[in-house]
């Protein structure tokens, strides 16, 4: 009985030790195949491609790696290539275009999501972000008017923006149409006035160079709600005056970091002028010394963006608004490409027929009991007004009824029945 016992154990090794050789050698084929099909895709991207249509994205890709192109892609709905797939792609000098299928168009998607890229865009309107915890004022308000927010306000703000399906997006790219946010979501933009310390107190400054932010601080809030929700996109544009971030010794290194890590600096004129109260030279030289400070400091690396201090001129009517615009001074050539004001609703889409970048509204982030288009009447009447994005930068999806209000564009255009 026990050699019996004996005999079947051996058998089961010999028959566990067979199992092993064959997945083994089962294992090797595989092997020898993947290397095999790893030298065909070698060997296919060794020579010249010339018709791209209905190749793996994944492919053409590796083709301009292999080739050293650089690489421009778009998307498109289609409904015969597969997703992924090349709709169509040409080389020209050492770039390579390719339009990368997203599969058939899913109408269903946008009216479930309720698509609509001609509604409103909040543009909010900060200024100093203050570290306290008393307050005398309504809600996060540090002053009478709201202009300043408590640093606790502004978190919430945050959470608040991000948790309604808001995502942010850089000022340029809005004004230049080049709205990059996921289906279903909308953009919201951050901008931030006259450089206030306490947007970004700098604590010390490292041995290998980096700064230590007050966390307290604007910049200090915004890089915790970044690595807290990697995919809220966080930006701001900050329009800064002559003292810049208004820490002299810190003020070059702040910049650097702002640029770095995502935001942008625009012009907030030298010295915080009412231009309903100056001259045209004078509006020439706040204008132009501003952005001349900039240009040696970052040169063309700042946006060509004015927020009007003050809100002033009320009216691009007035004598020195074209000023502010276009101009010259101490021998530079200035050019204003968008201007903001002092706001108070959301603006329209970029592709409506009355979007003006050169007078932009803004939305005052400050607490009022729902009155006067605070925070809460804002994003009230936005729930049924918000640009809401197909996710694809590349298409503008509206509802078919809002077609007389889009403009010409080369964007391709998709419309919906609600």
């Amino acid at each position: 009985m026990r050699k019996r016992r004996k005999l079947k154990k051996q058998g089961l090794f010999v028959f566990v030790g067979l199992i092993v050789i064959l997945a083994i050698f089962l294992y090797s084929l595989k092997q020898d195949k993947d290397i095999n099909l790893l030298k065909g895709i070698t060997k296919t991207i060794d020579e010249e491609i010339t018709d791209f249509e209905n190749i793996s994205y994944l492919r053409a890709s590796e083709y301009a790696k292999e080739k050293k192109l650089e690489l421009d892609v778009f998307y498109d709905y289609n409904d015969s290539i597969s997703k992924n797939k090349i709709i169509e792609g040409h080389v020209e000098g050492n770039k390579l275009t390719l339009v990368v299928s997203l599969g058939s168009l899913p109408i269903d998607e946008f009216k479930k999501n309720k698509v609509n890229e001609l509604g409103r865009v909040p543009i909010m309107m900060y200024h100093g972000i203050v570290d306290t915890t008393t307050n005398q004022y309504t809600g996060g308000n540090v002053d009478k008017d709201g202009y300043n927010r408590t640093s606790n306000a502004f978190l919430e703000d945050l959470e608040m923006y991000y948790g309604k399906g808001y995502r942010m997006i850089r000022l340029k790219d809005y004004i230049d149409g080049n709205i990059d946010v996921s289906l279903g979501y909308s953009p919201i933009i951050l901008t931030f006035d006259d450089g206030n310390a306490n947007n970004f107190r700098v604590i010390k400054k490292n041995e290998d160079g980096s700064l230590e932010f007050d966390p307290n601080s604007a910049i200090g809030v915004l890089e915790k709600i970044k690595k807290k929700y990697p995919d809220f996109n966080v930006t701001a544009t900050f329009f800064l005056n002559g003292g810049l971030c208004n820490q002299p010794e810190y003020n070059e290194d702040i910049i650097k970091f702002l640029l770095e890590n995502g935001y942008d600096i625009g012009n907030h004129t030298i010295s915080h002028v009412d231009f309903t109260k100056i001259s045209i030279d004078k509006t020439k030289e706040e204008v132009g010394n501003m952005y001349k400070k900039l240009e040696n400091l970052i040169p063309g690396k700042y946006v060509n963006i004015i927020a009007l201090p003050f809100g002033s001129p009320y009216s691009k009517g007035h004598k020195n608004y074209e000023f502010i615009l276009n101009g010259e001074y101490d021998g530079f050539k200035y050019n204003t490409e968008a201007a903001l004001r002092v706001g108070w609703e959301p603006e329209v889409s970029p592709f409506d027929t009355s979007f003006d970048k050169t007078f932009l509204k803004r939305v005052r982030a400050y607490d009022n009991n729902g009155r006067e288009f605070d925070l809460e009447m804002t994003f009230k009447l936005l729930e049924k007004t918000r640009y809401i994005s197909d996710g694809n930068k590349d298409i503008i999806v509206i509802p078919k009824s809002s077609e007389n209000k889009l403009i010409e564009t080369d964007k391709k255009i998709v419309t919906y029945e609600e």
